[in-house]
């Protein structure tokens, strides 16, 4: 099974291609030339992934997934949430994100925050969301080199590293995104079962 993932971030799809199993296979945006950039005009997670997959599937006609992942923060009102990537300005600069949440955060005690992200599925006409949550804590200085976006301030639940720090394998277990795609790939795989 071929399956386009709308995403033009190769961390995102390293990761994702680490998870899904044998027997799908995960075609790139450069794969089909797309080099758009996608509209994410919603004021969901779940509008911004449903926005860019039928962006996909209308130029392209592939069937096709994409994701839309927020830092939510309960000290903020959920903020930064769907504007996590661009945060600090349109630039989407990591760090400028990273240290503008810092900033907001100084001097909060209630340092609680999750990662959610949302897939949209458009598969054969029809779609599907799935969603996953991992639980932690917003730190008051980065700490690690590996991952990307807030990984250096985020400690998962159950852990004393940040998500720079524990790495890729263990953090492509246990993020959010892995949750999601744990969910779009089991029911890819059931699908895939029932028309061999």
């Amino acid at each position: 099974m071929k399956i386009v993932f709308a995403t033009h971030n190769k961390h995102k799809l390293e990761e994702v291609s680490h998870i899904v199993p044998e027997g799908i296979q995960l075609i790139s945006l450069a794969d089909i030339n797309c080099f758009d950039d996608i509209p994410e005009t919603a004021d969901t997670l779940e509008g911004n992934a449903l926005q860019k997959a039928y962006y996909i599937k209308e130029q392209s006609g592939f069937d096709c997934f994409a994701d839309d992942t927020g830092l939510e923060v309960e000290a903020l009102n959920n903020a930064p949430g769907v504007y996590s990537a661009r945060y600090a300005g349109e630039a989407h600069n990591a760090e400028a994100n990273m240290q503008k949440l810092l900033r907001e955060m100084e001097g909060k005690t209630n340092r609680n925050a999750c990662f959610r992200t949302v897939i949209a599925l458009l598969l054969n006409g029809q779609e599907y969301l799935f969603e996953g949550v991992v639980k932690g804590e917003i730190i008051t200085e980065k700490r690690g080199n590996e991952g990307f976006g807030y990984d250096p301030i985020f400690i998962p639940e159950g852990y004393d590293q940040t998500f720079a720090e524990l790495g890729t394998e263990i953090k492509n277990k246990i993020s959010h995104r892995a949750r999601a795609v744990e969910k779009l790939t089991a029911f890819l795989q059931q699908i895939h079962t029932n028309t061999l």
